[in-house]
């Protein structure tokens, strides 16, 4: 058992010892058993809020939303498989871009549904990494829905060089329909980070 592991079972063992402590006091307690209800209810939602808080000290893609501007680092691609009733993801391993296109996070690792067309294009930037050459990435729900995806990287290189997965996925019939997650990220060569200015001399 890892380190990590250990402390997600003595936080497990920590919450156990308290719902049982505060179990038997609400056997002997003389208090009204809508109260009693109450404050097992509210332990039991601690469980499951210690539970997700687990996950991430446990390293576990997160599927919470893709960073707006990010720097790609590795992608895994799991196919859907009818059998085992898996309906596939998409792994993708980032580090948050700030403003100035400068890393400022830790890497992450985020978990998108499974998407044809989002696959082909993860495919191929990964295909660009180990190319060496480093690929980053704007999220589903970057600008405001009227073509200004690309605003942001027009003047480091042009539109065609673009790997946009946005739009509906052909396979599934889909036109332009509202986008589902992870289907309009973007993978572009990393841009080179924003220099400040130079004192004027």
């Amino acid at each position: 058992m890892s380190n990590l592991q250990s402390v997600v079972v003595t936080l497990s063992v920590g919450y156990a010892l308290i719902g049982a402590l505060l179990l038997a006091v609400l056997v002997y307690a003389r208090l009204p058993w809508p109260v009693k209800a109450v404050a097992v209810v509210v332990t039991s939602a601690f469980y499951i809020a210690s539970f997700v808080g687990a996950r991430s000290l446990m390293g576990w893609a997160s599927e919470d939303r893709l960073p707006a501007a990010f720097k790609l680092l590795q992608a895994r691609i799991v196919e859907p498989h009818s059998l085992e009733g898996d309906p596939g993801s998409i792994y993708l391993w980032v580090e948050t871009l700030d403003d100035g296109n400068r890393p400022s996070g830790l890497p992450r690792a985020y978990r998108l549904p499974y998407n044809s067309a989002l696959a082909e294009k993860t495919d191929r930037a990964v295909g660009e990494i180990a190319a060496g050459r480093p690929q980053g990435g704007r999220a589903a729900d970057f600008g405001a829905g009227e073509g200004t995806l690309l605003e942001a990287v027009r003047e480091y290189i042009t539109p065609t060089a673009i790997i946009d997965t946005s739009g509906g996925d052909p396979s599934t019939g889909g036109g332009l329909s509202a986008p589902r997650s992870g289907e309009a990220v973007s993978f572009t060569p990393l841009l080179p980070p924003r220099m400040p200015p130079k004192d004027e001399q």
